[in-house]
Protein backbone atom coordinates (compact mmCIF):
# COMPACT_ATOMS: atom_id res chain seq x y z
CA UNK A 1 0.00 0.00 0.00
CA UNK A 2 1.31 3.17 -0.45
CA UNK A 3 2.11 5.93 2.03
CA UNK A 4 1.29 9.60 1.89
CA UNK A 5 5.09 11.30 1.48
CA UNK A 6 5.75 12.69 4.72
CA UNK A 7 8.12 15.41 2.88
CA UNK A 8 4.74 17.38 1.03
CA UNK A 9 3.81 20.31 2.28
CA UNK A 10 0.42 19.92 2.35
CA UNK A 11 0.68 17.19 5.15
CA UNK A 12 3.13 19.36 6.91
CA UNK A 13 0.43 22.27 6.42
CA UNK A 14 -2.20 20.02 7.98
CA UNK A 15 -0.15 18.35 10.52
CA UNK A 16 0.24 22.16 12.11
CA UNK A 17 -3.83 23.13 11.71
CA UNK A 18 -5.74 23.67 14.74
CA UNK A 19 -7.81 21.59 15.12
CA UNK A 20 -10.14 23.88 17.66
CA UNK A 21 -10.07 26.90 15.36
CA UNK A 22 -11.90 24.67 13.13
CA UNK A 23 -14.00 23.45 15.30
CA UNK A 24 -15.18 26.86 16.63
CA UNK A 25 -15.39 28.33 12.90
CA UNK A 26 -17.72 25.95 12.70
CA UNK A 27 -19.84 26.04 15.45
CA UNK A 28 -19.87 29.18 14.65
CA UNK A 29 -21.39 28.84 11.63
CA UNK A 30 -24.25 26.48 13.02
CA UNK A 31 -25.34 29.15 15.58
CA UNK A 32 -25.53 31.94 12.71
CA UNK A 33 -27.55 29.33 10.57
CA UNK A 34 -30.28 28.36 12.88
CA UNK A 35 -30.69 31.94 13.85
CA UNK A 36 -31.49 32.70 10.33
CA UNK A 37 -33.87 29.78 10.05
CA UNK A 38 -35.76 30.94 13.09
CA UNK A 39 -35.76 34.87 11.67
CA UNK A 40 -37.01 33.82 8.22
CA UNK A 41 -39.46 31.22 9.37
CA UNK A 42 -41.10 33.74 11.97
CA UNK A 43 -41.27 36.16 8.87
CA UNK A 44 -43.24 33.59 6.67
CA UNK A 45 -45.25 31.84 9.32
CA UNK A 46 -46.29 34.54 11.03
CA UNK A 47 -47.04 37.15 8.74
CA UNK A 48 -49.33 39.87 9.61
CA UNK A 49 -52.97 40.10 7.90
CA UNK A 50 -53.90 43.24 6.68
CA UNK A 51 -57.81 43.37 5.39
CA UNK A 52 -58.46 44.58 2.08
CA UNK A 53 -61.78 46.29 1.57
CA UNK A 54 -64.43 46.18 -1.12
CA UNK A 55 -66.14 49.58 -1.44
CA UNK A 56 -68.47 51.48 -3.59
CA UNK A 57 -69.96 54.95 -3.71
CA UNK A 58 -73.34 56.55 -2.76
CA UNK A 59 -75.47 57.47 -5.94
CA UNK A 60 -77.91 58.52 -7.28
CA UNK A 61 -79.99 56.74 -9.71
CA UNK A 62 -82.97 54.70 -10.96
CA UNK A 63 -84.21 51.96 -8.45
CA UNK A 64 -86.16 49.14 -10.44
CA UNK A 65 -88.11 46.81 -7.76
CA UNK A 66 -89.55 43.79 -8.97
CA UNK A 67 -90.40 40.12 -7.41
CA UNK A 68 -89.59 36.61 -9.15
CA UNK A 69 -91.99 33.91 -9.80
CA UNK A 70 -91.73 30.81 -11.10
CA UNK A 71 -94.03 29.46 -13.39
CA UNK A 72 -94.93 27.02 -16.86
CA UNK A 73 -96.39 28.10 -20.09
CA UNK A 74 -100.22 27.90 -20.15
CA UNK A 75 -101.24 28.71 -23.46
CA UNK A 76 -98.54 28.48 -26.14
CA UNK A 77 -99.19 29.65 -29.89
CA UNK A 78 -100.44 26.47 -30.94
CA UNK A 79 -103.40 23.80 -31.47
CA UNK A 80 -103.94 20.32 -30.84
CA UNK A 81 -105.24 18.35 -33.61
CA UNK A 82 -106.17 15.27 -31.85
CA UNK A 83 -108.90 11.81 -32.59
CA UNK A 84 -111.13 10.01 -30.08
CA UNK A 85 -111.10 7.62 -33.58
CA UNK A 86 -109.32 3.72 -33.71
CA UNK A 87 -108.22 2.26 -36.45
CA UNK A 88 -105.77 2.30 -39.75
CA UNK A 89 -104.01 5.56 -40.58
CA UNK A 90 -105.26 5.48 -44.57
CA UNK A 91 -103.94 8.59 -45.77
CA UNK A 92 -102.12 11.54 -44.30
CA UNK A 93 -102.78 14.80 -46.64
CA UNK A 94 -100.45 17.83 -45.11
CA UNK A 95 -96.68 17.72 -43.81
CA UNK A 96 -95.42 19.75 -41.41
CA UNK A 97 -94.97 23.64 -43.06
CA UNK A 98 -98.64 23.33 -44.53
CA UNK A 99 -100.79 26.39 -44.19
CA UNK A 100 -104.24 24.65 -43.68
CA UNK A 101 -107.84 26.29 -43.06
CA UNK A 102 -110.07 25.34 -40.00
CA UNK A 103 -112.23 22.10 -41.04
CA UNK A 104 -109.07 21.42 -43.74
CA UNK A 105 -109.39 17.26 -44.10
CA UNK A 106 -105.81 16.28 -42.36
CA UNK A 107 -105.61 12.55 -42.60
CA UNK A 108 -108.29 9.75 -42.83
CA UNK A 109 -108.43 5.96 -41.07
CA UNK A 110 -110.30 2.76 -41.62
CA UNK A 111 -111.95 2.29 -38.60
CA UNK A 112 -111.62 -1.25 -36.40
CA UNK A 113 -115.03 -2.89 -34.26
CA UNK A 114 -114.53 -0.80 -31.27
CA UNK A 115 -114.47 2.68 -33.98
CA UNK A 116 -117.33 1.73 -35.91
CA UNK A 117 -119.65 1.15 -33.02
CA UNK A 118 -118.62 4.21 -31.19
CA UNK A 119 -118.91 6.61 -34.72
CA UNK A 120 -122.57 4.85 -34.97
CA UNK A 121 -123.72 6.10 -31.52
CA UNK A 122 -122.31 9.60 -31.72
CA UNK A 123 -123.87 9.49 -35.24
CA UNK A 124 -127.41 8.12 -33.23
CA UNK A 125 -126.68 10.91 -30.48
CA UNK A 126 -126.55 13.77 -33.17
CA UNK A 127 -129.22 13.01 -35.00
CA UNK A 128 -131.28 12.74 -31.73
CA UNK A 129 -130.04 16.26 -30.91
CA UNK A 130 -131.17 17.48 -34.00
CA UNK A 131 -134.39 15.88 -34.04
CA UNK A 132 -134.86 17.60 -30.66
CA UNK A 133 -133.69 21.02 -32.18
CA UNK A 134 -136.23 20.75 -35.01
CA UNK A 135 -139.66 20.75 -32.59
CA UNK A 136 -138.33 22.83 -30.11
CA UNK A 137 -138.24 25.44 -33.09
CA UNK A 138 -141.68 23.99 -34.11
CA UNK A 139 -143.36 23.93 -30.71
CA UNK A 140 -141.68 27.86 -30.98
CA UNK A 141 -144.36 28.72 -34.05
CA UNK A 142 -147.08 27.08 -32.21
CA UNK A 143 -146.46 29.36 -28.79
CA UNK A 144 -146.01 32.30 -30.93
CA UNK A 145 -149.38 31.79 -32.79
CA UNK A 146 -151.30 31.47 -29.24
CA UNK A 147 -149.45 34.40 -27.92
CA UNK A 148 -150.85 36.40 -30.57
CA UNK A 149 -153.89 35.42 -30.23
CA UNK A 150 -154.60 35.81 -25.93
CA UNK A 151 -152.54 39.84 -26.87
CA UNK A 152 -155.60 40.31 -29.33
CA UNK A 153 -158.32 38.93 -27.62
CA UNK A 154 -157.24 41.20 -24.47
CA UNK A 155 -156.25 44.40 -26.35
CA UNK A 156 -159.71 44.08 -28.24
CA UNK A 157 -161.82 42.51 -25.29
CA UNK A 158 -161.06 44.52 -22.29
CA UNK A 159 -158.01 45.89 -22.58
CA UNK A 160 -156.62 49.75 -21.54
CA UNK A 161 -154.48 51.46 -21.65
CA UNK A 162 -154.92 53.09 -17.88
CA UNK A 163 -157.19 50.29 -16.57
CA UNK A 164 -159.26 51.52 -13.49
CA UNK A 165 -159.71 49.77 -10.46
CA UNK A 166 -162.83 48.79 -11.46
CA UNK A 167 -161.54 47.20 -14.94
CA UNK A 168 -158.74 45.38 -12.41
CA UNK A 169 -161.70 43.72 -10.72
CA UNK A 170 -163.22 42.37 -13.76
CA UNK A 171 -162.89 38.54 -13.71
CA UNK A 172 -163.30 39.25 -17.84
CA UNK A 173 -160.27 41.29 -18.07
CA UNK A 174 -158.25 39.45 -15.09
CA UNK A 175 -158.87 35.95 -16.94
CA UNK A 176 -157.49 37.13 -20.28
CA UNK A 177 -154.82 39.11 -18.98
CA UNK A 178 -153.62 36.46 -17.36
CA UNK A 179 -154.14 33.96 -20.53
CA UNK A 180 -151.65 36.58 -22.73
CA UNK A 181 -149.00 36.89 -19.75
CA UNK A 182 -149.00 33.25 -19.73
CA UNK A 183 -148.74 32.67 -23.33
CA UNK A 184 -145.72 35.06 -23.24
CA UNK A 185 -144.00 33.16 -20.41
CA UNK A 186 -144.11 30.00 -22.18
CA UNK A 187 -142.74 31.53 -25.21
CA UNK A 188 -139.85 33.03 -23.83
CA UNK A 189 -139.72 29.95 -22.54
CA UNK A 190 -139.59 28.13 -25.24
CA UNK A 191 -136.39 30.19 -26.47
CA UNK A 192 -133.85 28.85 -23.73
CA UNK A 193 -135.26 25.15 -24.70
CA UNK A 194 -134.17 26.44 -28.26
CA UNK A 195 -130.82 27.50 -26.91
CA UNK A 196 -130.55 24.18 -25.13
CA UNK A 197 -131.36 21.72 -27.93
CA UNK A 198 -128.51 24.32 -30.23
CA UNK A 199 -126.09 23.59 -27.92
CA UNK A 200 -126.73 20.18 -27.58
CA UNK A 201 -126.79 19.75 -31.51
CA UNK A 202 -122.97 21.40 -31.02
CA UNK A 203 -121.93 19.01 -28.39
CA UNK A 204 -122.88 16.13 -30.31
CA UNK A 205 -121.14 17.29 -33.36
CA UNK A 206 -117.84 17.85 -31.87
CA UNK A 207 -118.39 14.31 -30.37
CA UNK A 208 -119.05 12.79 -33.39
CA UNK A 209 -116.48 14.53 -35.66
CA UNK A 210 -114.14 13.21 -32.97
CA UNK A 211 -114.52 9.72 -33.28
CA UNK A 212 -115.06 9.84 -37.12
CA UNK A 213 -112.51 8.48 -39.58
CA UNK A 214 -111.63 12.06 -40.89
CA UNK A 215 -109.63 14.20 -38.83
CA UNK A 216 -110.01 17.59 -39.54
CA UNK A 217 -108.10 20.92 -38.46
CA UNK A 218 -110.08 22.87 -35.87
CA UNK A 219 -108.59 26.16 -36.88
CA UNK A 220 -105.93 28.08 -39.40
CA UNK A 221 -102.68 28.18 -39.40
CA UNK A 222 -99.43 26.01 -39.98
CA UNK A 223 -98.94 22.33 -39.63
CA UNK A 224 -96.33 21.00 -37.00
CA UNK A 225 -95.79 18.29 -35.40
CA UNK A 226 -97.19 15.41 -37.70
CA UNK A 227 -97.03 12.18 -35.87
CA UNK A 228 -98.88 10.04 -37.63
CA UNK A 229 -97.98 8.09 -40.93
CA UNK A 230 -99.83 5.61 -43.45
CA UNK A 231 -100.30 2.25 -42.15
CA UNK A 232 -100.02 2.80 -38.05
CA UNK A 233 -102.45 1.85 -35.84
CA UNK A 234 -104.12 4.22 -33.47
CA UNK A 235 -106.14 2.58 -30.48
CA UNK A 236 -108.08 4.72 -28.20
CA UNK A 237 -109.68 3.30 -25.16
CA UNK A 238 -112.85 3.92 -23.26
CA UNK A 239 -113.36 4.18 -19.73
CA UNK A 240 -116.36 1.91 -18.23
CA UNK A 241 -116.98 4.16 -15.57
CA UNK A 242 -117.97 7.34 -17.74
CA UNK A 243 -118.35 6.72 -21.26
CA UNK A 244 -115.20 9.07 -22.34
CA UNK A 245 -112.96 8.11 -24.95
CA UNK A 246 -109.22 8.80 -24.69
CA UNK A 247 -107.72 11.23 -27.56
CA UNK A 248 -104.26 11.08 -29.42
CA UNK A 249 -102.99 13.99 -30.58
CA UNK A 250 -101.49 13.54 -34.10
CA UNK A 251 -100.03 17.09 -35.18
CA UNK A 252 -100.45 20.62 -33.92
CA UNK A 253 -101.08 23.77 -35.56
CA UNK A 254 -99.01 26.91 -34.88
CA UNK A 255 -101.14 30.47 -34.98
CA UNK A 256 -100.03 34.18 -34.45
CA UNK A 257 -101.68 33.72 -31.03
CA UNK A 258 -98.80 35.32 -27.62
CA UNK A 259 -98.19 32.65 -25.36
CA UNK A 260 -99.43 33.19 -21.84
CA UNK A 261 -97.45 32.29 -18.79
CA UNK A 262 -98.75 31.24 -15.74
CA UNK A 263 -96.63 31.69 -12.29
CA UNK A 264 -97.87 31.61 -8.43
CA UNK A 265 -97.44 34.73 -6.30
CA UNK A 266 -96.47 33.95 -2.86
CA UNK A 267 -99.00 35.68 0.42
CA UNK A 268 -96.13 38.36 0.57
CA UNK A 269 -95.92 39.40 -3.09
CA UNK A 270 -99.14 39.24 -4.31
CA UNK A 271 -100.21 42.42 -2.65
CA UNK A 272 -97.11 44.05 -4.65
CA UNK A 273 -98.21 42.98 -7.87
CA UNK A 274 -101.29 44.28 -9.92
CA UNK A 275 -102.75 43.67 -13.60
CA UNK A 276 -100.46 45.71 -16.12
CA UNK A 277 -97.42 45.23 -14.26
CA UNK A 278 -94.52 45.14 -16.68
CA UNK A 279 -92.56 41.48 -16.60
CA UNK A 280 -89.61 40.17 -18.32
CA UNK A 281 -89.52 36.69 -18.76
CA UNK A 282 -86.94 33.66 -19.38
CA UNK A 283 -87.25 30.04 -20.00
CA UNK A 284 -84.82 27.43 -19.13
CA UNK A 285 -85.13 26.14 -22.71
CA UNK A 286 -84.30 29.10 -24.07
CA UNK A 287 -81.40 30.21 -22.45
CA UNK A 288 -79.57 33.26 -23.64
CA UNK A 289 -83.22 34.80 -24.80
CA UNK A 290 -85.34 36.90 -22.56
CA UNK A 291 -89.01 38.08 -23.07
CA UNK A 292 -91.06 41.17 -22.31
CA UNK A 293 -95.06 41.01 -20.96
CA UNK A 294 -97.44 42.18 -18.71
CA UNK A 295 -99.62 41.03 -15.91
CA UNK A 296 -103.18 40.40 -17.16
CA UNK A 297 -104.61 39.32 -13.71
CA UNK A 298 -104.70 37.54 -11.04
CA UNK A 299 -106.70 35.38 -9.05
CA UNK A 300 -106.88 36.67 -5.53
CA UNK A 301 -109.21 33.72 -4.28
CA UNK A 302 -105.79 31.55 -4.20
CA UNK A 303 -104.89 27.90 -3.98
CA UNK A 304 -104.08 26.39 -0.76
CA UNK A 305 -101.70 23.14 -1.18
CA UNK A 306 -99.79 21.63 1.85
CA UNK A 307 -100.69 24.68 4.24
CA UNK A 308 -99.02 27.07 1.93
CA UNK A 309 -101.50 29.65 -0.13
CA UNK A 310 -100.46 30.96 -3.28
CA UNK A 311 -102.01 33.13 -5.98
CA UNK A 312 -102.19 32.50 -9.81
CA UNK A 313 -101.48 35.50 -11.67
CA UNK A 314 -100.83 35.17 -15.72
CA UNK A 315 -98.48 36.82 -17.87
CA UNK A 316 -99.16 37.65 -21.75
CA UNK A 317 -95.95 37.82 -23.46
CA UNK A 318 -95.67 40.67 -26.06
CA UNK A 319 -94.20 39.02 -29.26
CA UNK A 320 -95.36 35.17 -30.42
CA UNK A 321 -92.82 32.76 -30.05
CA UNK A 322 -92.49 29.38 -32.24
CA UNK A 323 -90.10 27.76 -29.76
CA UNK A 324 -92.38 27.83 -26.98
CA UNK A 325 -94.36 24.96 -25.90
CA UNK A 326 -97.13 24.48 -23.53
CA UNK A 327 -95.76 23.49 -20.01
CA UNK A 328 -92.06 24.66 -20.33
CA UNK A 329 -90.75 26.14 -17.38
CA UNK A 330 -90.39 29.79 -16.56
CA UNK A 331 -89.23 32.65 -14.65
CA UNK A 332 -90.64 35.99 -14.58
CA UNK A 333 -89.59 39.11 -12.93
CA UNK A 334 -92.73 41.40 -12.25
CA UNK A 335 -91.54 44.88 -12.04
CA UNK A 336 -93.99 46.26 -9.07
CA UNK A 337 -92.18 49.31 -8.81
CA UNK A 338 -89.64 52.23 -10.61
CA UNK A 339 -88.28 55.05 -8.57
CA UNK A 340 -86.24 57.47 -10.29
CA UNK A 341 -83.06 60.18 -8.65
CA UNK A 342 -82.56 58.15 -5.12
CA UNK A 343 -79.67 57.59 -3.36
CA UNK A 344 -78.80 53.94 -3.44
CA UNK A 345 -76.11 51.78 -2.23
CA UNK A 346 -75.57 48.05 -3.01
CA UNK A 347 -77.58 45.91 -0.61
CA UNK A 348 -74.92 44.20 0.94
CA UNK A 349 -73.40 46.63 2.40
CA UNK A 350 -76.30 47.18 4.48
CA UNK A 351 -76.32 45.85 8.10
CA UNK A 352 -79.90 45.42 9.67
CA UNK A 353 -80.68 44.52 13.37
CA UNK A 354 -83.93 44.32 14.54
CA UNK A 355 -85.73 47.87 13.54
CA UNK A 356 -82.01 49.47 13.08
CA UNK A 357 -80.31 49.45 9.78
CA UNK A 358 -76.30 50.39 9.33
CA UNK A 359 -73.72 51.37 7.19
CA UNK A 360 -70.39 50.91 7.42
CA UNK A 361 -68.51 54.58 5.84
CA UNK A 362 -64.87 55.03 5.03
CA UNK A 363 -63.99 58.43 6.39
CA UNK A 364 -60.53 59.82 6.22
CA UNK A 365 -58.75 56.36 5.75
CA UNK A 366 -61.38 55.52 9.39
CA UNK A 367 -64.50 53.68 9.38
CA UNK A 368 -67.31 54.57 11.26
CA UNK A 369 -70.86 52.42 11.89
CA UNK A 370 -73.28 54.71 10.17
CA UNK A 371 -77.41 54.27 11.47
CA UNK A 372 -79.07 54.98 8.04
CA UNK A 373 -83.10 54.75 7.02
CA UNK A 374 -83.59 52.60 3.75
CA UNK A 375 -86.70 52.87 1.87
CA UNK A 376 -87.51 49.87 -1.53
CA UNK A 377 -84.81 47.89 -2.27
CA UNK A 378 -83.92 45.34 -5.48
CA UNK A 379 -81.48 41.96 -5.25
CA UNK A 380 -78.58 44.07 -5.85
CA UNK A 381 -79.45 48.08 -4.66
CA UNK A 382 -81.44 49.47 -1.41
CA UNK A 383 -82.43 52.89 -1.53
CA UNK A 384 -81.31 55.25 1.55
CA UNK A 385 -83.58 57.90 2.20
CA UNK A 386 -81.56 59.40 5.26
CA UNK A 387 -77.98 58.87 6.98
CA UNK A 388 -75.49 59.11 3.91
CA UNK A 389 -74.80 61.90 1.46
CA UNK A 390 -74.08 61.57 -2.34
CA UNK A 391 -70.67 60.18 -3.06
CA UNK A 392 -69.99 58.47 0.60
CA UNK A 393 -67.32 55.67 0.50
CA UNK A 394 -69.33 52.85 1.93
CA UNK A 395 -67.84 49.02 2.52
CA UNK A 396 -69.47 46.59 0.86
CA UNK A 397 -66.95 43.62 2.33
CA UNK A 398 -63.41 42.59 2.56
CA UNK A 399 -60.74 40.36 1.71
CA UNK A 400 -58.34 39.28 4.33
CA UNK A 401 -55.05 39.27 2.48
CA UNK A 402 -51.36 39.05 3.92
CA UNK A 403 -47.66 41.24 3.22
CA UNK A 404 -45.64 37.80 2.18
CA UNK A 405 -46.91 33.99 0.75
CA UNK A 406 -48.07 33.05 3.92
CA UNK A 407 -46.87 29.55 5.26
CA UNK A 408 -44.33 29.49 2.78
CA UNK A 409 -40.70 27.77 3.37
CA UNK A 410 -37.89 29.89 3.42
CA UNK A 411 -36.19 27.33 1.71
CA UNK A 412 -38.34 27.03 -1.18
CA UNK A 413 -37.05 29.42 -3.26
CA UNK A 414 -33.32 28.37 -2.31
CA UNK A 415 -32.62 32.01 0.04
CA UNK A 416 -29.28 30.58 1.15
CA UNK A 417 -27.70 30.60 -1.92
CA UNK A 418 -30.10 27.42 -3.65
CA UNK A 419 -30.95 28.43 -6.94
CA UNK A 420 -33.53 27.05 -8.85
CA UNK A 421 -33.12 23.39 -9.03
CA UNK A 422 -31.21 23.11 -5.61
CA UNK A 423 -33.76 23.14 -3.04
CA UNK A 424 -33.29 22.99 0.31
CA UNK A 425 -29.64 21.96 -0.05
CA UNK A 426 -27.10 24.38 2.67
CA UNK A 427 -23.65 24.46 1.57
CA UNK A 428 -20.86 25.18 3.89
CA UNK A 429 -17.41 25.19 3.36
CA UNK A 430 -14.22 25.68 5.26
CA UNK A 431 -12.01 28.35 4.48
CA UNK A 432 -8.28 28.04 5.08
CA UNK A 433 -7.14 27.67 8.60
CA UNK A 434 -6.49 30.53 10.95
Amino acid sequence: MAKFPQNNPLFKRLKTFPLFATKKRLIVTLIVLLFAVGFFSRSFLFAKTTPQYQTAQAKRGTLVVSVSESGTVAVANRVSISTQASGTVNNVYVHNGDAVYAGEKIADLTLDTDGIIRQAQAYSNLLAAQNTLAASQAKLNSLQSSLFKANQAFVTDRGVNNPSEADKADPVYIEERADWLQAEADYKNQQNVIAQAQAAVNSASLTYNAISSAITAPADGTISDVTIAPGMVITNSQSSSNNNVSSQVVASIKHTGTPIISVNLSEVDVVKVKAGDRATVTFDALPGKTFTGKVLGIDTTGIVSSGVTTYPATIALDTPEDELLPNMSATASIITNIKNDVLLVPTASVQTAGNQSTVRVMQNGKIEVVPVTTGDASDTETEITSGLREGQTVIVGYVPSTNSQTGASPFSRGIFGGGRGRGNAVFIRGGRGG
